[in-house]
């Protein structure tokens, strides 16, 4: 499978720091060379600003990469890394800021999730996803609650494609107590969340009860995504109106240990599926 144009061009950046660092240079220093701003190579570098073809060519003969079929091969993924993903398809049906974090999930080997509040978007059905849309933002149309409902339904494919990710939600248990919708919407939502943890062996599903006491993550979700083919990880994190990225190695350890902990402190899988399904009969029979 192809890699997204995100993951693409945050690859070829770590490919040219690599080739930038070998020859012992600063970024402002190459910057100073090529008549540029130093921050237009920390963003090259950091996968954040398209990559041209020329600037590509400019940067490459500045390392000393002059082979013709390296250059031709990286010139090729830069053009690769500039195409639409799925997602633009969309159009504005999706927020400008929530767009870097599909092409990651959209490459993730792995990806941890912590939820203290809903169901992780790659397990949501589409009535329940309706239902939180509408809640977060009332203003939509329907038009525009339907087409987010339908993005995040259509990013659901990559659970079952030929190189899955391999998901592990922690849930807060206010998470599956929660009305969302209405009691049949959370009924729906919760079965089809206990049959994708059994039946999909990339996922698994936790269950943070309230018994646990007090924890690290309290009032904050967010999610930890890895690469196969890329060093370092992205955690993830969002709001009403924008989106946080953190890829330093602080960062990254940090997120990674309140993760561990919280799954030490939740019930166990085949625990926590029994707990949803029960939940999801108690539904069954509300008004």
């Amino acid at each position: 499978m192809a890699a997204s144009p995100t993951v693409l061009r945050r690859r070829l950046g770590g490919e040219l720091r690599n080739l930038r660092r070998a020859k012992n240079l600063s970024a402002a220093q190459v910057a100073k060379q090529l008549g540029w701003s130093e921050s237009k190579v920390s963003r090259i570098e950091g996968g954040k600003s398209p990559l041209s073809d020329q600037d590509a060519k400019l940067l490459l003969a500045e390392y000393g990469v002059d082979d013709p079929e390296e250059v031709r091969q990286f010139i090729g993924l830069t053009r690769q890394s500039r195409q639409n993903g799925w997602w633009h398809s969309y159009g504005d049906a999706l927020p400008e800021w929530f767009k870097p974090y599909l092409g990651f999930e959209s490459d993730a080997a792995s990806i941890l999730a912590c939820q203290t509040e809903l169901v992780p978007g790659l397990l949501q059905t589409e009535r329940y996803a309706q239902a939180v849309i509408r809640a977060l933002e009332p203003e939509l149309s329907v038009d525009e609650v339907e087409a987010r409902a339908s993005a995040r339904i259509k990013r659901q494919d990559v659970l079952t494609s030929g190189h899955p990710p391999r998901l592990w939600a922690i849930l807060n248990e206010a998470v599956v107590r929660r009305i969302v919708g209405s009691p049949d919407v959370m009924r729906e939502q919760l079965v089809s969340l206990a049959d994708r943890a059994e039946t999909l062996p990339n996922v698994t599903v936790q269950v943070l009860p309230f018994d646990a006491g007090a924890h690290q993550s309290m009032g904050y979700s967010f999610l930890v995504l890895s690469f196969e083919d890329i060093p370092g990880s992205i955690v993830y994190s969002e709001g009403p109106t924008s989106a946080t990225y953190l890829d330093k190695e602080s960062d990254l350890r940090r997120h990674e240990d309140i993760f561990q902990r919280l799954v030490a402190a939740s019930e166990r899988p085949e625990k926590s599926i029994a707990m949803i399904r029960s939940i999801a009969e108690e539904y069954s029979h509300a008004g």
